[in-house]
């Protein structure tokens, strides 16, 4: 038992040792910061600096072996007889194909592009021999240099000419020239002064001058490196030089090998003949084999210098009989390149750090900074409330997304905004939804008005006036109270009634009117035949005070003061002719659709009956009755019927409490009716 226990603990002192180190190892395993930002702080970021020639296509104008198979030759050493070779781009050990100027240079093992054969120049005024080379990118990058590096064993040639494409090969434009006669060549001085004004110039230079190794000799590699910036004035201040930013962007470099050899004026002078050796050997070895010739060549003492790009070779031939063979340049002209080296970064403008391989297989930057663009050039979508501009040390020039409160998905920009807001904000909203308007959908547009409940944000945050169609003398209302523009003698939010002292017409010009109470009284008298028109006497305008309050509450107490509680609907207002028994009442035709509580001996009864209001309450809206709405009344029988009205009528006063029905009344009045015992 004791042994199971200790191995038991130590199973689990394993197991915890194993956790600890799991969870230390992804806790190591933490997510490497983005070099565009600092924390959360935009900052300038750039691609790592790489070979962007590196395994990309060339397209050579002249390659070797292409249209069958060729003899090439080098001088190995100098003073040594040149050794030839087989140039067959049927043959993989022996072709020379322009994939190796872009595969990885190995000093140990050598790859070269070679072109094919060239007959020598006899002088200067002849035709170039051009041979093009041309270099896609894929995308733009800002370049550092160009670098040629040539084959072991082969010259360097006179004049070349570099190009460079912003267009994807469209158009060119004159990066460098090399030539030992520049004006000659290119028609432009050697070593030209560069300065602000002509940073963009080309310059040409002696190609002697830039090599990568010591001396030019047919036994070393040579090198020509050009730098894009060397020798520029603004090249201290990049990030301020929107010229030099252009000199350094490319997308397809161009090199043109115009001449390998610059002949001389005088031809006697120009010693560029060769002998193949090696057909001199094989063709004595076979007059050897056969005894009845003899030797076609026989050896004299005579040197020829071959003036091989500044070094120059003897060779001790012998010269004799009918098998003289001579050899035109075999070994000098042709062009050679062993590394063709473009360093640069993926052009982002300073919004990426690395450049990725898009779903349509071409290269691009992972944008950042709300950029958007193959370079990062331009702001993504929504972020044009400040003007996309390059990141530099200072400032990464983050693009700002517009302010739109949430109602627009599009926006453009404005310099003229953006300069009176002090350079801060220039973004337009377009297309404001949800009923808002404004350069950032700010405030509500025609026909709406602020719903204050609600921030601007608020899909809702806008609400329509609904201005009454004939009350309203428009159809826009205040935008911060919802105010519609009334007609005399209308009131209401949306101009929906008549204003106190005036009533309804049939006029859409004038839908309220005066009531014209002091007319109407003027011809009315007292019974006792005084004059109703007497300001002293009566005067029903100014009688018109509030209305009881006690009309606008309901409880049970209420309930238990009055001899009846129903609920009607008024149909009509009926213009009864002036008679003694209605005078100074206004009849109106209801319909009782529920009866809560009565009298025993009260008429009162479910359907079509009178309700009588007097004038002078009904003029001071107590109480307020429209048609087609109904009203829950509750009154005294006794109380409120005037003396000489026929019964089973209903009489409506002050005293009465009369409230526009809701539907959740019913249940009260039932509740009310269920305690009524409770009535004192």
């Amino acid at each position: 038992m004791k042994l199971q226990y200790i191995i038991l603990l130590s199973v689990i002192s394993c197991t915890l040792a194993i956790s600890d180190n799991f969870l230390k190892m992804f806790a190591a395993q933490q997510t490497p910061a983005d070099p565009c930002y600092d924390e959360d702080r935009p900052r300038r970021c750039i691609p790592d600096f790489v070979n962007a020639a590196f395994g990309r296509f060339i397209a050579a104008s002249s390659t070797c072996g292409l249209k069958g198979t060729v003899q090439y030759c080098d001088v190995l050493d100098p003073g040594a007889a040149p050794q030839c070779n087989i140039c067959d781009d049927q043959n993989p050990r022996k072709k020379f194909p322009p994939v190796f100027l872009t595969d990885i240079n190995n000093p140990n093992n050598v790859t070269c592009w070679r072109s094919e054969p060239l007959q020598p120049p006899t002088s200067v005024h002849a035709p170039p021999d051009n041979v093009t080379l041309i270099l896609s990118l894929g995308k733009k990058y800002e370049l550092t240099y160009v670098s040629l590096q040539f084959c072991p064993h082969t010259p360097k040639p006179d004049s070349i000419a570099i190009y460079k494409s912003m267009d994807y090969g469209k158009t060119w434009q004159p990066f460098q020239f090399y030539s030992s006669q520049c004006r000659r060549v290119y028609g432009r001085p050697n070593r030209a002064t560069i300065t602000k004004a002509n940073e963009q110039e080309a310059r040409c230079t002696d190609a002697h001058r830039y090599t990568g190794g010591e001396g030019l000799g047919l036994g070393h590699q040579s090198r020509i490196a050009f730098s894009t910036l060397e020798g520029r004035p603004s090249a201290l201040d990049f990030d301020n030089s929107p010229v030099l930013q252009d000199w350094v962007t490319a997308t397809d470099i161009k090199v043109v090998f115009n001449r390998l050899h610059m002949p001389v004026e005088d031809p006697s002078d120009d010693l560029d003949i060769l002998i193949d050796e090696h057909q001199f050997k094989q063709q004595e070895d076979d007059d050897e084999d056969d005894p009845t010739k003899g030797p076609s060549v026989q050896l004299v003492n005579e040197m020829q210098v071959v003036e091989a790009d500044d070094t120059k070779v003897s060779v001790s031939v012998d010269l004799g009989g009918n098998g003289i063979m001579n050899v035109y340049n075999r070994v000098t002209h042709q062009y050679a390149v062993s590394d063709f080296a473009v360093g640069g970064r993926c052009k982002c403008n300073g919004h990426a750090s690395k450049c990725i391989t898009g779903r349509d297989g071409q290269l691009t930057c992972e944008c950042k900074h709300n950029t958007a663009g193959r370079d990062c050039e331009r702001c993504k979508p929504f972020h044009f409330d400040r003007p996309w501009s390059r990141a530099t040390a200072r400032d990464a020039n983050e693009c700002k997304a517009c302010e739109c409160n949430q109602h627009a998905r599009r926006c453009r920009f404005n310099m003229e905004l953006y300069k009176l807001s002090g350079r801060v904000s220039g973004g337009v909203c377009l297309k404001c939804r949800h009923f808002t308007a404004g350069r950032h959908c700010h405030y509500c547009r025609e026909g709406y008005y602020r719903d204050p409940t609600k921030q601007i944000t608020h899909r809702k945050a806008c609400k329509p006036c609904d201005c009454h169609p004939i009350g309203a003398s428009g159809k826009t209302c205040n935008q911060a109270t919802g105010q519609c523009p009334c007609k005399d003698g209308v009131t209401g939010i949306t101009c929906n009634r008549c204003a106190r002292g005036y009533q309804q017409s049939r006029s859409h010009i004038a839908p309220c009117i005066k009531i014209p109470i002091v007319q109407m009284m003027a011809t009315e008298e007292h019974d006792d035949g005084t004059d109703r028109n007497d300001p002293e006497e009566n005067s029903t305008g100014d009688k018109c005070g509030k209305c009881k309050s006690a009309t606008r509450r309901l409880n049970l107490n209420k309930y238990c003061k009055r001899d009846y509680a129903i609920m009607g609907r008024v149909l009509s207002r009926v213009e009864d002719p002036v008679d003694e028994h209605t005078k100074g009442w206004v009849r109106f035709m209801v319909s009782v659709e529920s009866v809560y509580k009565k009298a025993r001996d009260s008429r009162i009864r479910k359907g079509p009956t009178s309700l009588l209001v007097p004038a002078t309450d009904l003029l001071c809206k107590c109480p307020k009755l429209k048609a087609n709405k109904s009203y829950l009344i509750l009154g005294r029988e006794k109380d409120d019927s005037p003396g000489g009205i026929p019964t089973g009528n209903i009489a409506v006063t002050q005293r009465s409490i009369v409230i526009e029905w809701r539907d959740e009344w019913d249940q009260r009045m039932r509740r009310f009716r269920r305690r009524a015992r409770k009535c004192k």
